[in-house]
C-alpha cells in the first residue's frame, strides 16, 4: 500500500505542476486579451491544450491509483475521496502529512486557475461587446439620414437626402 501511496502523491504533485503551467499561461492570456494580441492569444490557446492533455492523463493515473487503493483497503472508490484517505493515513504520518500537503497545494492552484479563468471569461464577454458597439457605430454611420416627410394616409414617404460613403483612405 505504501507503494500506491507513494504513486498517488507523486502523481497528484506532477498534476499540480501541471495546473501551475494553466495558472502561468491563463495569467499571460489575460494580457494578450486585454491587448488584443489574437497571435499570442493562438499560442496560448495551443499551449493550454498541450497542458490539459497532460493533466487528462494524470488525472486518468490519479484515478487508477486511487482505484488499486481503494482495492486495497476494501473502500468504495466512489466515497474515497484524497480527504478521507488522509484520515485514513493516521498511522501514517508522513505519508499523511505528504498527501495532505499536495491536496492542499493542488486545491489551491486549481482554485485559483478557476478565478483567473472567470476573469478571462468576462474579459473576452466585454471584448465583443465593445466589438458589437464598433460594429454598430460603423453601421449607423454608413446609413444615410431620412426625410420626416408623410404621403397620402401618413405613411412614410421619407426620402434619404444622400448617402454617406465610408471612410476614404485616399483622401
Amino acid at each position: 500500500m505504501a507503494s500506491l501511496i507513494e504513486e498517488l502523491i507523486g502523481t497528484l504533485n506532477k498534476e499540480n505542476e501541471e495546473y501551475e503551467k494553466l495558472l502561468e499561461l491563463s495569467r499571460r492570456k489575460s494580457a494578450a486579451i486585454v491587448g488584443r494580441d489574437i497571435p499570442a492569444l493562438e499560442k496560448i490557446t495551443d499551449d493550454e491544450q498541450t497542458v490539459m492533455t497532460t493533466i487528462e492523463n494524470l488525472d486518468v493515473k490519479r484515478a487508477q491509483v486511487t482505484r488499486d487503493i481503494a482495492d486495497v483497503i476494501n473502500k468504495d472508490v466512489e466515497t474515497l475521496k484524497l480527504s478521507v484517505l488522509v484520515e485514513l493515513l493516521s498511522k501514517q504520518p508522513d505519508e499523511q502529512s505528504r498527501l495532505s500537503d499536495v491536496h492542499d497545494r493542488l486545491k489551491t492552484t486549481v482554485s485559483s486557475v478557476r478565478q483567473i479563468n472567470e476573469s478571462n471569461r468576462q474579459l473576452i464577454e466585454q471584448s465583443l461587446e465593445m466589438v458589437e458597439f464598433d460594429l454598430n457605430m460603423a453601421r449607423s454611420m454608413r446609413q444615410a439620414p431620412e426625410t420626416n416627410n408623410y404621403g397620402p394616409g401618413a405613411i412614410s414617404v421619407g426620402e434619404t437626402l444622400g448617402s454617406v460613403k465610408g471612410f476614404d483612405a485616399k483622401q
